[in-house]
């Protein structure tokens, strides 16, 4: 199969204003991030989730933020369609377009970046046919850097085709707090799904406790623990490492904590990490988990 790489190449030849030795570097920059297409958007449980002006969700910024190296708002000087015979994999009805724009900031990122930028992104066609007209636009790019391009121009490797938002000051108000959790000494860590889920009934009607182990990236360990009480309400909380703090709260609705759990934690708690034997305990450890993805709510997406 021909290479994504082959393809980008391919796409600019014949193109006199990109420098034969700029391909290379240009080539995957509309490759969507795998973690974007592997968290699916879940059945909302309680509130809609907000959405950033633009229709960005709050998943759908952290999942931009973490598969870019810099955030740029940048306002659009020109763009050019490239032929479509010289851009293989172009979706049906869309338009893959050479953009070349200026740096206004860089809100975020590791790297510098110069005054000049050019990236590649693929877009709908209007109801015409025509691809979206772009210039002077200001936008938000979610990208990494990929070298020097045409005249000293800054290349950008997008993370996705959604990884150009239509900037505003509200977006970047929204998008700020993300991207210093992110870069903060101690962020939690990404959960990778469920090791071990253990109930334990207590000696009263209706008291028990449940705690659920995950699994990490990092291997850190971070638990869920469900405490009930006769006539009152289920209470529970995340410990975020070694000790296990039957006190610890549940995170804050779109905080990086809340989207580590709501966006990666399976619907069902998996049988296999049901430790419990007993038909009416592994019931109960089932019921906690449900109540804990209940109070979680859904992931919601818009654009990733």
């Amino acid at each position: 199969m021909t290479s994504i790489n082959q393809k980008l190449t391919h796409s600019f030849n014949g193109l006199s204003w990109l420098r034969r030795a700029s391909l290379g570097l240009l080539a995957g920059a509309i490759v969507l991030p795998q973690a974007a297409h592997a968290q699916a958007a879940r059945e909302p449980a309680q509130a809609p989730a907000q959405r950033a002006p633009g229709g960005a969700t709050y998943a759908d910024l952290v999942t931009l933020a973490e598969a870019s190296g810099m955030v740029v708002r940048a306002q659009i000087r020109r763009q050019t369609e490239v032929a479509p015979e010289r851009a293989p994999g172009l979706a049906p009805g869309h338009a893959r377009l050479y953009v070349q724009a200026q740096t206004q900031a860089l809100i975020s990122g590791r790297s510098a970046v110069g005054e000049d930028l050019v990236y590649l992104i693929d877009l709908p066609r209007d109801a015409k046919g025509k691809p979206p007209r772009l210039k002077d636009r200001t936008v938000l790019l979610f990208a990494n850097n990929a070298g020097l391009g045409p005249k000293g121009a800054t290349q950008l490797q997008l993370a996705g085709n959604n990884a150009q938002l239509e900037y505003s000051p509200a977006l970047e108000t929204r998008l700020r707090p993300i991207l210093s959790e992110l870069v903060a000494g101690d962020p939690p860590p990404v959960i990778t799904g469920i090791k071990d889920a253990l109930a334990v009934p207590g000696t009263l009607a209706g008291e028990s406790e449940t705690q659920i182990f995950l699994e990490t990236r990092s291997g850190a360990p971070v638990s869920i623990t469900v405490l009930r009480r006769p006539s009152q309400e289920p209470v529970w909380g995340v410990s975020w490492g070694e000790i296990i703090d039957s006190s610890a709260s549940a995170p804050q609705r779109e905080t990086l904590r809340w989207y580590r759990l709501a966006c990666a934690l399976p619907d069902e708690l998996p049988s296999s990490a049901n430790l419990s034997r007993e038909a009416d305990v592994r019931a109960l450890a089932a019921r906690d988990y449900a109540f804990v993805r209940s109070q979680l709510g859904q992931c919601a997406r818009a654009l990733t």
